[in-house]
């Protein structure tokens, strides 16, 4: 990523859609376009895996695994798995500007497992070989997921924690028993990845065709209630019953008295040290199918982890443990060559974490919100600036630009003001766009929200928090204008990128 270049973050969910949320479909293809008009060589996504309580895409099922909501319905009506009456019977929702993740799960189930039933009585028609290919090509996280789906479902969506101890543990016999059971759901979850798959590739291959690289986000943390933790429980710190020992999440800070308490499983970096670090390699190579680029979210905690007992209600208790640090992003830059990460290096940073990034060979983030903090200096200023870095107005965890400047410290705003000359707050996010495109970094990644001057209502997400508005923002299908295009390509014409 040495070359000078912009993109523009925009989850999937978020593209327009008629079904309740963005799709691997036609408006898809759609937002390329805009991007290549543009002048746009990299679209930001955040984590595609399916989401379970809260909706949050850094809470997934699976670190493997794409969301089924993500599947096109349009695509299985082409293919004649459904028809156009079924698709028009279901209420997806009213504003088209909001994901309605009720309306999903009470409904995409029942359509994809229409499709399915429609695939099993014909496989020949409708790619049974590519089917079984990708089922085996795949076997090495594919069987341990769709067989945890098919169980989480028989145990009515409980947590594998409270499933009966032989499953929890993962007896052999037991498995296999379930195995036999379940094989028609195990299947169907298999398939419904089938479909997730092919049509992301088939989006992935348009974008590159015309010029625009994906990068794709992963949280560093995978979940409790996981097919990762459940099949690999020896990996994180649980304890004999399987239950977990200490979870992750921030210190306490003047924005959050108690702290953050994310309830995420911690590693056993002593055990993955042991064998090479294959899990994590395994997913990385994984991410290097998927995506162009690969966001590592919480980068530091390689470093050094906040590590939080288990039972705690909040996050004061917690205390700061050494993490992999360099022996595991050796062994990243040796097995993976070439490997293209950004590092969200983003929170409490000390001389050490900074360090390692530096090591590592990875480019750090700014977010020009962070740098106009009236009460301390910053090096998100852009005049503090390395080229080696990636520069965002604002990410899906900020306000947007225009919200920054309504809901931000009186004596920040100001500060804002003088340092991008700015008179009119109006005009604010157009400051931070500039700033960001004409800084020195080698890459610039703006929000969509930020392009088209939203407010408040066009913030993705605020931590700490769930529910509410979180991870429900969409993009107006006329929002992709030939004047927007046109505008965003001078910009970025204008300022080399």
């Amino acid at each position: 990523m040495s070359e000078r270049s912009a993109g523009i973050l925009l989850a999937v969910s978020s593209l327009p859609s008629h079904y309740g949320i963005g799709t691997f479909g036609e408006a898809a293809r759609r937002w390329v376009d805009f991007l290549k008009e543009a002048g746009q060589k990299y679209w930001q996504i955040l984590p595609l895996g399916p989401t379970g309580w809260g909706d949050s895409p850094y809470q997934s099922f699976s670190a493997f695994a794409i969301s089924p909501y993500y599947i096109d319905p349009d695509i299985l009506r082409d293919q004649g798995l459904l028809t156009r009456e079924e698709l028009e019977a279901v209420p997806w929702g009213i504003k088209p500007n909001r994901v309605y993740y009720a309306a999903l799960y009470a409904h995409r189930g029942k359509l994809l497992r229409m499709a399915f039933d429609r695939f099993r009585e014909n496989p020949s028609a409708h790619g049974g070989n590519t089917f079984r290919e990708f089922r085996e090509r795949n076997s090495a996280w594919l069987n341990d997921y769709s067989l945890f789906m098919a169980l989480k479902r028989y145990n009515r969506g409980a947590s594998w924690l409270e499933w009966g101890e032989k499953l929890r543990f993962r007896e052999e016999k037991t498995l296999a028993k379930y195995q036999e059971k379940l094989a028609e759901d195990i299947e169907y979850h298999s398939w419904v990845q089938f479909q997730a798959r092919t049509q992301w590739e088939n989006i992935k291959a348009y974008a590159n065709s015309n010029g625009v690289l994906i990068i794709g986000d992963i949280p560093i943390y995978v979940a409790l209630d996981s097919a990762d933790t459940w099949a690999n429980s020896d990996l994180f710190q649980l304890d004999d019953q399987r239950r977990p020992i200490r979870v992750a999440g921030c210190p306490p800070d003047p924005f959050a008295a108690g702290g953050q308490l994310w309830g995420n499983p911690l590693y056993r970096w002593d055990v993955l040290e042991q064998n090479g670090y294959a899990w994590w390699i395994f997913r990385l190579r994984t991410c290097m199918q998927l995506y162009d680029v690969t966001r590592i979210d919480h980068f530091r905690g390689f470093e050094s982890y906040y590590s939080i007992p288990a039972a705690d209600k909040d996050a004061s208790r917690g205390e700061w443990v050494k993490g992999p640090g360099l022996s595991f992003i050796n062994t990243i830059n040796r097995e993976l060559p070439g490997a293209n990460i950004i590092a969200e290096d983003l929170g409490y940073l000390t001389t050490e974490v900074r360090e390692l990034l530096r090591a590592s060979g990875y480019p750090g983030m700014k977010v020009l919100q962070f740098a106009f903090d009236s009460r301390e200096s910053s090096d998100y200023m852009p005049h503090t600036f390395e080229r080696h870095c990636v520069v965002y107005t604002g990410t899906h965890d900020n306000p947007t630009s225009l919200g920054w400047f309504k809901t931000a410290r009186f004596e920040d705003v100001v500060l804002a003001r003088e340092y991008l000359g700015l008179r009119d707050i109006r005009e604010g996010h157009w400051a931070f766009i500039r700033s960001a495109l004409s800084s020195v970094a080698d890459l610039t990644i703006i929000p969509m929200q930020d392009y088209l001057g939203l407010g408040i209502t066009g913030r993705m997400n605020t931590p700490s928090t769930t529910g509410g508005n979180n991870w429900r923002w969409r993009m107006n299908g006329e929002a992709l204008q030939g004047e927007l295009a046109k505008k965003i390509e001078h910009l970025t014409h204008i300022y080399g990128r």
